[in-house]
């Protein structure tokens, strides 16, 4: 029997508050918040009578501290699951501190303003100290790891599919399958197709920034950055076939490196149609993936935002979203003095989720996590106070409510390698 404050309304927390309604006996009472409680009053309306849970909804403005703190302090959860922006982070886990509350998320923090002159001043000597330029990082969040030990408190970080059941995929290669692992590929595609000339399947803001940024993987202790999109592979996925993947940066990759030390390689991949990549292109050239605010007709507006209102919202690609997605982790290491590989990954139908939840699989297979890593918490599974990623947790109950919940694994021995 647990309060969780659910912040986000849009399609992967509509998912994830769907499948915590399915285990209402955990999950006894939500508050669904948002910049938008119309949102979160449909949502609310749509689930009256299906469910044993309790829903109230909020308004919250999640870049204003007080406003969370407020809203925190008045329904007093048990646990806050941040599904809104990356951007908001920050703000919600000071919230938490403040309140004492357990935490967790499914993407790690990067800025709204890029330019802001502060951040971009320890953006800077990052990218000097560490060798890549992406955005986002985990250091924002690591440096808050003093502050929820000494408060006892759990901050749970990047609970989705990739971050998340990824890494959980590479703890249970570290406890179950190898003794030492030599590489990780973690391939993520999606073989669905909604029937746009252009659109993202999650938030436009984050995605195209992610995928038009420089690439980079870890080797021999180090990064190697990239170009964006200079390594291509080809990939026969099971239940999909054949698709050109490239090489990104990932936010995983950076906390696996630092969790299991002895891997030399870790890359991740990411599928992409060539009449995607042309559109991503056309539009970065001509500066409509910039965040830097322009004047037109005597206001402001970010580019990007500007084009976010331009696309299909990732929520309503539900219903004409077509076939899979396949993502999952392959593995080269050794156990008992042998070589072996192994391969872990995740099958999911774009329209089987939208029967289910109304949703497309993107949103499904992040949204799912995100409720089986709040079960872990408030079941006490997962008990480790501090900001920990999903890998430093025991995988075995997490894989298993995964399994339960609608994001079974499949494996192989014997999968191609990526070369």
């Amino acid at each position: 029997m647990s309060k969780v404050l659910v912040i986000g309304c849009g399609g992967v927390a509509s998912v994830a508050i769907r499948k915590c309604c399915q285990v209402s006996e955990v999950f006894s009472e939500l508050c669904i918040a948002s910049r938008t409680k119309s949102k979160c009053d449909e949502l609310a309306a749509d689930l009256e009578g299906k469910t044993e849970t309790k829903i109230t909804t909020a308004q919250v403005d999640a870049d204003d501290v007080d406003q969370v703190i407020a809203l925190i302090k008045e329904y007093q959860p048990d646990l806050v699951m941040n599904i809104a922006l990356p951007y908001q982070d920050l703000t919600i886990m000071d919230a938490c501190l403040a309140c004492g509350v357990n935490y967790m998320d499914t993407a790690n923090y990067e800025p709204e303003d890029t330019e802001d002159p502060e951040w971009r001043e320890i953006y800077n000597k990052r990218c000097e100290e560490k060798g890549f330029s992406a955005y986002f990082d985990y250091s924002w969040q690591w440096a808050y790891r003093e502050k929820f030990e000494k408060a006892g408190l759990t901050a749970l970080l990047g609970c989705g599919f990739d971050p998340g059941v990824t890494q959980a995929y590479c703890a249970h290669a570290k406890k179950n399958e190898f003794d030492t692992i030599d590489t990780i590929d973690i391939l993520d595609c999606n073989g669905g197709d909604h029937g746009y000339a252009f659109a993202t399947n999650f938030n436009p803001e984050v995605n195209l920034r992610e995928v038009s940024a420089p690439g980079s993987y870890w080797e021999d202790g180090h990064w190697v950055e990239i170009p964006a999109m200079s390594i291509k592979r080809e990939y026969d996925f099971d239940c999909v076939g054949q698709k050109d993947m490239y090489l990104l940066h990932h936010e995983e990759i950076e906390s696996l490196a630092e969790n299991i030390p002895e891997v030399k390689r870790i890359r991740f991949f990411m599928t992409f149609g060539q009449s995607y990549l042309t559109h991503m292109n056309c539009l970065e050239n001509v500066g409509m993936l910039s965040t830097t605010p322009i004047e037109f007709e005597g206001q402001q507006i970010v580019p990007i935002k500007f084009l976010k209102a331009l696309l299909p919202d990732p929520a309503s690609l539900g219903p004409r979203t077509h076939g899979k997605t396949n993502i999952g982790c392959i593995f080269t290491g050794k156990k008992d003095g042998k070589e072996k590989t192994y391969y872990i990954y995740n099958v999911c139908d774009h329209q089987e989720c939208y029967k289910e939840v109304a949703s497309q699989a993107i949103s499904y297979t992040t949204g799912v996590p995100a409720m089986c890593g709040a079960l872990m918490l408030l079941t006490g599974k997962w008990t480790k106070t501090g900001v920990h990623t999903v890998e430093e947790f025991d995988p075995d109950p997490f894989l298993a409510a995964l399994d339960q919940y609608g994001l079974p694994r499949s494996e192989s021995y014997d999968p191609v390698i990526v070369e």
